[in-house]
């Protein structure tokens, strides 16, 4: 009776290690990406490929996004930056194919290759973070020859502030 349970046990691993994919196993089918800016404080917009809002926040935050956008496709996102102040700015989480994939090869079989890993998304990965530095939103005028450039008060050096003139 012992030997019957040791030989099912045997049999049963045996058997789902065949019918799982080796990224399944190991691996995972969503990851937290980091999303910094600087400076802080920037919103951040997160649309998939198709041009689905999913998320809406501030920098700094993590978000959990999914590897897989379908059968044997990974997943594409676009975060959009924006801050007073500074220009717009557009950052691509874009999916790499995970090394554990292709232990499927050794340990998955063809079911893990074929089927399991590329439907559940964990043959992919995404990158643990991304982080973007805005530039400062300016306006430059070139008038008989000088150039006037335009900024925000807070942007003014404090040193300068004392020489500066009021227009009306």
């Amino acid at each position: 009776m012992i030997r019957f349970k040791s030989v099912v046990s045997i049999v049963s691993v045996a058997v789902l290690l065949f019918v799982s994919g080796c990224a399944s196993i190991v691996s995972k089918s969503s990851y937290p990406v980091a999303i910094n800016s600087y400076p802080d404080g920037a919103t951040i917009t997160i649309t998939t490929r198709s041009g689905k809002q999913i998320y809406k926040g501030t920098t700094p935050t993590t978000v959990t996004l999914k590897s897989g956008d379908g059968f044997f496709t990974g997943a594409s996102y676009t975060v959009t930056f924006e801050k007073p102040g500074y220009e717009p700015q557009t950052a691509i989480i874009e999916k790499q194919l995970d090394g554990w994939y292709i232990g499927n090869i050794l340990f998955g079989g063809l079911i893990g290759f074929l089927i399991v890993d590329p439907a559940t998304g964990a043959m992919w990965k995404l990158p643990d973070g991304i982080s973007v530095t805005l530039a400062e939103k300016t306006s430059t005028f070139v008038i008989d020859g000088k150039e006037l450039k335009v900024v925000f008060l807070d942007d003014v050096p404090a040193q300068l502030r004392s020489k500066m003139v009021k227009v009306r």
